[in-house]
């Protein structure tokens, strides 16, 4: 009797013991935006937009100044985040898939979403997916319970670049596996994705959730709903009105206008964890998915499509009540790579160990600080190695090779590469070493052969 007695309390405890851990467990937001430079925020210097929510994450959080996205444009980086791997190694560095495209991020991938949902975690994705239009590589085929939004970017469609060579299909807005309509109004799109990113929120306030919100800007082309449209002239409102298809050119001068409404949003969303009482425990992150095409990333040198650092290291805000300490402005090297195990290992999840994961746990850097878990960093230019950072020192590769101190000369602009020979032999061994490796351990993207355009119907 005093056995069963004991087994009896035992099992009690640690049925306690699982409801604490559960209720412990904390939320993670992903806040990504499209196409946002290094100073497009007004905590990384940017006076040229007002930025007053995502200033205040910052200060509440920490502001991450050394933090690298693994390609310089969509669909590589997003590959990236989902996977915590470099978009090389998952067969993804190539470029930016469009309409129908054949490839995908492979259905055996194991992402961010899928390892959450291993730890009880409700998952839901609105805005910008960019890793395949076909049914297998949809986000809802890739661990998250809810989508809504696009399956690529929103130029591409009919009126891409003002270009008439293009034959691209109308736009589709998607729910889950359907896309209930074609070419909407995309001077609405932040305004939905953040409605749905809001009621997330609330229908899943009572357990773990993790919530991935994608904007499709300020990629080009810029859209804001009207109550943003402030200090804009009468004549390019007017054009605005009047425009055949999209005129980019003009909508370009809207650009500090539409991160002021993708402050809005962090906004949004901040003040409904607050108020459904998931605040404190809650890990928001906002980053971009590359550098600008149209905004600013002093002092870095590049953009968009670049492997200076202007094309990968991006603005990024962190904040977590419970976790992290406030008013931190961090400059260890991380990366949205590290995303995927460092939540991992707070939910309780398992990594998959039958694959190579090249993001690292970064709680201890988050919540401590201390030296980045990386050796080193490697960047692609689609296919090909063109870089590598180590600590301060950064090597480009190729003919016009160059080494630079990040620490001393973040622009990149003197080469020091003739006065220290021995650190550009230490970065190429970390480049054969990584290349090396990646040769061993690297996984195909998906691939459909028969792949088709979406159309307003189920696929």
């Amino acid at each position: 009797m005093k056995i069963v007695c004991r087994i009896k309390a035992l099992l009690l405890t640690l049925l306690l013991t699982s409801v604490c851990n559960a209720a412990t467990k904390p939320n993670f937001v992903i806040i990504f935006t499209d196409d946002q430079g290094y100073a497009d925020l007004g905590c990384f210097g940017g006076d040229h937009v007002k930025t007053p929510r995502i200033d205040q994450m910052a200060k509440e959080g920490a502001k991450l100044t050394s933090f690298y996205v693994a390609g310089n444009v969509c669909t590589p980086s997003r590959a990236a985040l989902m996977t915590g791997s470099y978009p090389k190694r998952v067969g993804l560095a190539g470029g930016v898939f469009l309409a129908g495209d054949k490839n995908g991020l492979n259905s055996d991938e194991i992402t961010i979403a899928e390892v959450l949902k291993s730890a009880g975690y409700a998952t839901g994705m609105f805005g910008k997916w960019h890793l395949g239009d076909q049914l297998e590589f949809l986000p809802t085929r890739q661990g998250f319970d809810e989508f809504f939004g696009l399956p690529y970017s929103h130029d591409i469609h009919p009126y891409h670049g003002n270009d008439k060579k293009y034959k691209f299909p109308p736009l589709p807005l998607m729910e889950m596996e359907t896309v209930i309509e074609e070419e909407p109004d995309a001077d609405y799109l932040t305004k939905r994705i953040t409605e749905r990113a809001v009621d997330f929120i609330e229908r899943h306030k009572d357990e773990p959730f993790f919530l991935y919100v994608p904007h499709p800007v300020p990629h080009r082309p810029i859209h804001m709903s009207p109550p943003f449209m402030v200090d804009v002239s009468d004549a390019i409102q007017a054009k605005l009105k009047n425009e055949e298809g999209v005129d980019y050119k003009t909508r370009d001068k809207l650009y500090n206008q539409v991160i002021g409404e993708i402050d809005w949003s962090v906004g949004q969303i901040l003040d409904a964890l607050k108020a459904n009482g998931v605040d404190e425990n809650t890990i928001v992150i906002f980053s971009s998915d590359n550098g600008p095409k149209l905004g600013k990333a002093k002092p870095l040198s590049g953009g968009k499509g670049s492997v200076f650092e202007g094309g990968q290291r991006v603005p990024t805000v962190i904040r977590w009540p419970a976790g992290i300490p406030a008013g931190q402005s961090n400059s260890t090297l991380m990366t949205a790579m590290d995303l995927l195990p460092t939540f991992a290992k707070l939910a309780g999840a398992e990594l998959p160990s039958d694959r190579v994961i090249d993001g690292k746990d970064i709680l201890p850097v988050l919540a401590q600080g201390g030296v980045t878990p990386h050796e080193a960093f490697f960047y692609f230019n689609a296919n090909t190695l063109t870089a590598v950072r180590s600590g301060e020192w950064k090597l480009h590769l190729g003919k016009k090779a160059a080494l630079y101190n990040l620490d001393e000369d973040i622009g990149e602009k003197v080469n020091v590469l003739k006065s220290h020979p021995e650190i550009a032999e230490q970065l190429q061994a970390y480049v054969a070493a990584f290349e090396t490796n990646l040769a061993k351990n690297s996984r195909p993207a998906g691939y459909q052969a028969d792949a088709k355009t979406l159309t307003k119907r189920e696929l």
